[in-house]
C-alpha cells in the first residue's frame, strides 16, 4: 500500500513541482551517495554548510528510498532538533514538500504538541527532550529504523547525552539494524574525527558541498560609523583601503598590503580601543540604510536580547514564533530581531539581509562560585557561519557584521558544550533512570565530561532534595522526580502539591519557572507594569503569589470571554498564560498517571482543598526551592539587600516585586528563590518572603546546640539562630519526624490523602 501511495504521487502536480525545487539543492545531488553511505555503515556523520537541505532532504532520501524498496512498513525515522520551532517548522516543510498534510507521511513531536504520524513509512521530527523521553521506555530505539540526530555540533546537553547512549547501545543492536546519522554543520575537520573516535565506529562523512550564495559585505564599507570615542578612523586605514582596491586581483601583493593592517586591528582589540559593546545606533542607521536604498526582502538581526518589532526567542509560544514565517504585504518590510534561535533549521524564506552584531548570551555555571551567570559574549566561528547562511535561503543575499576581521580572527571555532556550563541534576536523574551507573563514572565518557566538582555540588543538591541517598540511589523521591519532565525543584513542589491538596496554585508556579513568566515590560512603562505586579502578589511579598494569581485570574476572565483585556490591563501574555494553562494540564496528567491524584483535571475539588492557604504555598515553594535561602539584612529604596552565605551581599532583581519601594515595611527575616544569576551584579530571581517555622519544616536539617541554658537552632549555614526553651525544639524535632515519616510512606506508596483520617490530620 505505501509503495503504490509513493508510485502515484509521482505524477500529481504538486508534489513534482516541489520535487523541481527539492533537485536543485546542493544536498540533492549527494542522493545517491548519501543513500549508498547509509546502507554500508551503521552511523554516518554528513556535515554542510547552513542551507544546503540536509535538514529537510536526508529523512526524505532514506524514506522515498524504502518505500521504493518495499520496506516501507518497516520503517520509521526519527529526527531531532534542537528547538521547538525547529521540530515543527521543519516538519511543515517536509510535509509540503511532499505534497501532504502533516499527520501522514511526517508528524512531530514537542512538549505540549504533536501531530502524530502514522506508525510506518513515516518520519516524526521531535526536540532532543522528546526522544529522551521515549528512551526511558524504549532504550535500544526498537520502534524505529532510522535516527537522525540534527545540529549536533550545537553541544546541547541532551544531545551529547543522547551522543553517550547511543554509544553504549549500538554494539547491542547491531543485530536490529538501527541505523543513525548525524548531522552537523561543516566546521572544521577536527570536530568530525571528534566523533568518529567518540562513536567509536568508522563514520563516513561528506566534505562541505555547499556553493555560497551570499554577499558577505564588512560594515565599514557600507556606512561609515564612528564609535564613542572614536575620532577618527584607524592609522592607514584610508591608505590600506585604496591599495586594496588596486592590489586585490594580485593575491601575494593582497598578503603584503592586509597583513600589517591586520596586526594593527588586532593590536586595538587587544588594547581595548574597538568598543565590544553592541551599538544599537548602528544598527538603526544601517536598518534605515537598507531600507532606503536595498530591493525588497526581510531583515533578520541577531542581538542577545529580544526586543519590539518580530522578536524570535526560545522562550516565547509557538504561536507566536509562527508569525515571523508570514510575509507581509506588498510594500512592508518585515524585520525579525532574533537570538541565537534563529540560527538552525528555521528557513524564513524572504530574509535577504542579515545583521550580525556578533554577539550572544550565554548562560553558564560557575563551579568555583557555585553560581549561573548570564553575560553577552562574542559568537563562535561555528554561529557566525550559522547567521551568514540565513540570509538569501531563495534568492542572493547580504549579511553586515559588526566587528572586525580583526576581531573575527579572536573567535572559538564552536561554542563551549552546553553541558560544560550547566548544572547537571536532571542529566543525572537520567542516568540513575536508565540504571547507567555512577553519575561520575557515567560521565567520564561523554565527549566533553564536565568538571568533577561541578558533578558533585549536583550530587549534593539531589541529596538534600532526598532525591538520592548517600549511596547514590534513587529514593522513591528521586524515582518519581526522574520520571517528570522538570527540574528536580519544580517536580518537588508538583509532588508535594498533590500531597497537600493545593494543586491549582503550586502547578502555575511549577509551570512558570519551569517555562517562563507571563509578563511583559513596555518600554517606559515600567512602573505601571510594577504597581499591577505588586496587587496581584496580593501583599504577600512573593513573585510566585503573583505568578499564581495571574494564572488564576486569566483562566477565570478566559471562561468569561474578557482574557484579552484582563491580559492588556496587567500586562501579561495571553498566548504564554493559555500554554502554562496546558502545562498545569499535563502536570495533573502526570501525577495522575503515577497514582498521587484522583483525577486529570488540575481543578479537581478534592485537588484542591488548601489552595487558599498561602501559608502552605510558601511552604512548598520553599520546600522545593531549599536550599536556595537568602538572609534580608537591608531594606533600601531600591529594594532589598540580602546575603548567603556562598556570595556574601546579594539584591533581589529589578523585575521582582520585592525590589519595590513598598517593601520597606518588608515583614521577613528570609527570602527564598528559584534563581541566583550573576550579570550586572548578583541578583535573586524569583523570591518569596518566608518566615523561620516556614524554613524549619520545608529544609530537611537543623542543628541544634545547648547555649546559656536554653537551646539555638541553627539551619543551612545563614548564621542565623533561634533560641527558645527544650520543650519547644522537642515539639519541633517530633513533628518533622512525623511529617517526614508521613511523606516518605505516601512517596512509596502513591495515594491521594484522605483528609478525614490521622494523616489528614497531621498534614493539616
Amino acid at each position: 500500500m505505501l509503495f503504490d501511495e509513493y508510485e502515484r504521487k509521482q505524477s500529481q502536480h504538486d508534489y513534482v513541482k516541489m520535487l523541481q525545487f527539492r533537485m536543485k539543492l546542493p544536498a540533492y545531488q549527494k542522493n545517491t551517495e548519501i543513500l549508498r553511505l547509509i546502507e554500508d555503515n551503521q552511523v554516518v556523520v554528513i556535515s554542510g554548510e547552513t542551507g544546503c537541505g540536509k535538514t529537510t532532504q536526508v529523512p526524505q532520501f532514506i524514506l522515498d528510498e524504502q518505500l521504493k524498496a518495499g520496506n516501507g512498513s518497516v520503517t520509521r525515522i526519527v529526527c531531532t532538533q534542537p528547538r521547538r520551532i525547529s521540530a515543527i517548522s521543519v516538519a511543515e516543510r517536509v510535509a509540503a514538500e511532499r505534497a501532504e498534510r502533516l499527520g501522514k507521511s511526517v508528524g512531530y513531536q514537542i512538549r505540549l504538541e504533536k501531530v502524530q504520524a502514522h506508525e510506518q513509512g513515516s518520519i516524526l521530527f521531535c526536540t532532543t527532550g522528546v526522544l529522551l523521553q521515549i528512551m526511558k521506555t524504549d532504550p535500544a530505539l526498537k520502534s524505529f529504523s532510522h535516527v537522525i540526530l540534527d545540529e549536533i555540533h550545537e553541544r546541547s546537553t541532551e544531545s551529547d547525552f543522547i551522543l553517550t547512549l547511543l554509544k553504549l547501545i549500538i554494539p547491542k543492536v547491531s543485530f536490529i539494524g538501527l541505523a543513525i546519522v548525524l548531522l552537523l554543520l561543516y566546521v572544521v575537520q577536527i570536530n568530525l574525527h571528534l566523533y568518529k573516535i567518540f562513536m567509536l565506529r568508522v563514520c563516513v562523512y561528506l566534505k562541505n558541498y555547499y556553493a555560497k550564495r551570499l554577499m558577505h559585505l564588512n560594515i565599514s564599507s557600507i556606512y561609515r560609523y564612528k564609535f564613542p570615542g572614536r575620532q577618527s578612523e584607524p592609522t592607514g586605514y584610508r591608505k590600506h583601503l585604496k591599495r586594496y582596491k588596486e592590489l586585490q586581483h594580485k593575491r601575494c601583493e593582497f598578503v603584503d598590503v592586509i597583513q600589517p593592517y591586520a596586526r594593527e586591528l588586532i593590536a586595538e582589540v587587544n588594547m581595548n580601543n574597538i568598543p565590544c559593546t553592541i551599538h544599537l545606533h548602528l544598527i538603526e542607521k544601517l536598518v534605515r540604510y537598507i531600507c532606503n536604498t536595498k530591493g525588497p526582502g526581510a531583515i533578520l538581526i541577531f542581538l542577545p536580547d529580544k526586543y519590539v518589532i518580530y522578536p524570535l526567542h526560545s522562550r516565547m509560544p509557538t504561536i507566536d514564533q509562527k508569525l515571523i514565517f508570514k510575509e507581509p504585504p506588498d510594500g512592508i518590510r518585515k524585520i525579525i530581531i532574533a537570538t541565537s534561535i534563529a540560527e538552525t533549521s528555521i528557513t524564513i524564506e524572504d530574509v535577504v539581509y542579515v545583521i550580525n552584531c556578533g554577539k550572544t548570551k550565554f548562560g553558564k555555571f560557575d563551579v568555583d562560585k557555585n553560581i549561573q551567570t548570564l553575560e553577552p559574549e562574542w559568537v563562535s566561528s561555528a554561529n557566525a557561519k550559522q547567521r551568514r547562511g540565513r540570509a538569501g535561503r531563495v534568492k542572493s543575499g547580504e549579511c553586515y557584521h559588526l566587528y572586525s576581521r580583526a576581531r573575527e580572527m579572536t573567535f572559538d571555532q564552536y561554542p563551549l558544550p552546553e553541558m560544560l556550563r550547566t548544572r547537571l541534576e536532571e542529566v543525572i536523574l537520567q542516568i540513575k533512570i536508565l540504571q547507567l551507573g555512577k553519575a561520575k563514572e557515567f560521565l567520564a565518557i561523554v565527549l566533553d565530561p564536565p568538571d568533577v566538582k561541578a558533578i558533585d555540588l549536583s550530587l549534593d543538591l539531589l541529596r538534600t532534595l532526598n532525591a538520592l541517598d548517600e549511596d547514590e540511589h534513587l529514593t522513591p523521591l528521586g524515582y518519581h522526580l526522574a520520571h517528570l519532565p522538570l527540574d528536580p525543584r519544580t517536580g518537588k513542589m508538583i509532588l508535594w502539591a498533590s500531597l497537600f491538596s493545593c494543586v491549582e496554585p503550586i502547578f502555575a508556579i511549577a509551570a512558570s519557572l519551569t517555562f517562563k513568566d507571563a509578563f511583559y515590560c513596555p518600554l517606559g512603562r515600567e512602573e505601571e507594569v510594577n504597581k499591577k505586579k505588586l496587587e496581584l502578589s496580593m501583599n504577600q511579598y512573593s513573585d510566585h503569589v503573583a505568578l499564581a494569581e495571574a494564572l488564576r485570574r486569566f483562566e477565570i476572565e478566559h471562561r468569561r470571554a474578557n482574557a484579552g483585556q484582563f491580559c492588556r490591563e496587567y500586562f501579561l501574555s495571553f498566548n504564554t498564560l493559555k500554554l502554562l494553562s496546558e502545562m498545569k494540564n499535563q502536570f495533573a496528567q502526570y501525577l495522575h498517571e503515577m497514582k498521587f491524584l484522583d483525577s486529570d483535571n488540575p481543578s479537581d475539588r478534592n485537588a484542591n482543598k488548601n489552595s487558599d492557604n498561602i501559608a502552605l504555598i510558601k511552604t512548598i515553594v520553599c520546600a522545593g526551592l531549599y536550599p536556595n535561602i537568602a538572609v534580608v539584612r537591608r531594606v533600601t529604596k531600591h529594594g532589598i539587600v540580602g546575603w548567603t552565605p556562598e556570595d556574601g551581599p546579594v539584591r533581589t532583581h529589578p523585575s521582582s516585586v520585592n525590589n519595590k519601594a513598598q517593601v520597606r515595611n518588608f515583614p521577613g527575616r528570609y527570602l527564598t528563590y528559584f534563581t541566583k544569576q550573576r550579570s550586572t551584579a548578583i541578583f535573586l530571581h524569583d523570591t518569596t518572603c518566608i518566615s523561620m517555622p516556614t524554613l524549619l519544616f520545608a529544609g530537611p536539617k537543623i542543628s541544634i546546640r545547648r547555649e546559656k541554658g536554653k537551646c539555638a537552632i541553627t539551619t543551612l549555614n545563614l548564621n542565623e539562630n533561634i533560641i527558645c526553651e527544650l520543650q519547644t525544639v522537642q515539639l519541633i524535632q517530633e513533628l518533622q519526624r512525623a511529617l517526614n515519616t508521613l511523606l516518605e510512606y505516601k512517596i512509596t506508596h502513591p495515594a491521594t490523602v484522605s483528609w478525614s483520617t490521622f494523616e489528614g490530620d497531621l498534614l493539616q
